[in-house]
């Protein structure tokens, strides 16, 4: 095991495929080093957890928004002292929320808690060809993604024309000084063209300094309270987004796609794994566009079956309601991560 953890950052709005990036890094990454996820969601239930493929990884989940803001901080913060103190990884690979602003991760990854044990490596940035220029007029944190990730992965490319992806580029190199662009589909990318992803380096690096005594949750719970205090450390709000989880109980997937044809323009992402006739299907939805494809996931493997999480504008969310036919559907709360918490 390494004295140092190398972190990698996966960022990019939502529907992009992320996911589908980690899986492959995880497919790739040899059995003899130790590996940790730390999946954020901005849901109040986390449905892309389900979705990592291989067995015995460790992984955390943070969901009901994101980690690089107030909402979700003290339990980001105390994942990461937990894999710094007690799992130390040799490499964490953090998937953000599609709506995060990730730019404050490199100082909180600096925390004096830590003991220097993480050192991040690189912010990968996947690109959905479709939906970016949409995503990008909209929302703030797609220009913060771009500002602050080094490498570009433009996923989706078989679905647009050349001329979309010489401007994504063009748009891309305005907000960035020196990209590096991968143009895919279903995110393949050369991982030896990436040194980042170069896993095995052989040997272990000496400690930098001498392991300290592990902080009682008294005293994690008062370095943080302090440290939310200071203003230096930066709580960065997301765009303002709400998300609501329904859940379905109805029988036919004819339900799903009514569903689905019937939701107001506001909403831009929804998922969940709908049970029928003891299948699963997987349910992704990406600001207008749908799918409902059937899972090779196992259905004790998923925790939570015939849920839905919707994320949309304050006003779509609010209207969800009168677009899904209420005898088949029941909501739980909507989460508004950076600001009230409310019930239907």
């Amino acid at each position: 095991m390494s004295e140092k953890t190398g972190v990698l950052l996966i960022t990019g709005f939502l529907g992009s495929g992320k996911t589908t990036f980690l899986n492959r890094i995880i497919n790739n990454f040899p059995e003899e080093f130790k590996l940790t996820i730390l999946m954020n969601e901005f849901g109040e239930i986390g449905i892309d957890g389900t979705l990592v493929e291989g067995e015995d990884i460790d992984m955390l989940e943070i969901s009901r928004g994101s980690i690089f803001c107030v909402c979700v901080k003290t339990d980001f913060i105390k994942g990461l002292y937990e894999l710094s103190s007690t799992i130390k990884p040799d490499l964490l690979i953090i998937e953000s929320t599609g709506v995060a602003n990730p730019s404050d991760l490199k100082r909180e990854l600096r925390l004096p808690i830590f003991n220097n044990r993480f050192e991040f490596k690189e912010q990968f940035c996947i690109i959905d060809a479709v939906n970016f220029f949409e995503a990008f007029e909209v929302f703030a944190s797609v220009e913060k993604q771009l500002s602050t990730s080094t490498v570009f992965i433009i996923n989706k490319t078989d679905l647009v024309s050349d001329e979309v992806i010489v401007n994504i580029k063009e748009l891309v190199s305005k907000h960035h000084p020196e990209p590096r662009f991968f143009e895919t589909t279903y995110a393949k990318i050369p991982f030896d063209s990436i040194e980042s992803l170069e896993i095995v380096q052989g040997g272990k690096e000496p400690p930098v300094d001498p392991p300290p005594a592990v902080l009682t949750t008294q005293e994690l719970d008062d370095f943080i309270l302090k440290s939310l205090e200071n203003p230096s450390l930066g709580s960065t709000p997301p765009d303002q987004l709400a998300s609501v989880t329904y859940v379905w109980h109805g029988t036919q997937l004819n339900d799903i796609e009514m569903m689905a044809l019937s939701l107001p323009q506001g909403v831009i992402r929804a998922k969940g794994f709908i049970e029928v006739d003891c299948a699963i299907s997987l349910f992704s939805y990406v600001m207008g566009n749908w799918t409902v494809e059937q899972s090779d996931k196992n259905i004790e493997d998923i925790n939570h079956r015939n849920m839905i999480v919707f994320i949309g504008s304050f006003e779509a969310i609010d209207n969800l309601g009168s677009a899904i036919d209420s005898k088949n559907w029941s909501a739980r709360e909507i989460l508004q991560p950076f600001g009230q918490i409310s019930t239907l």
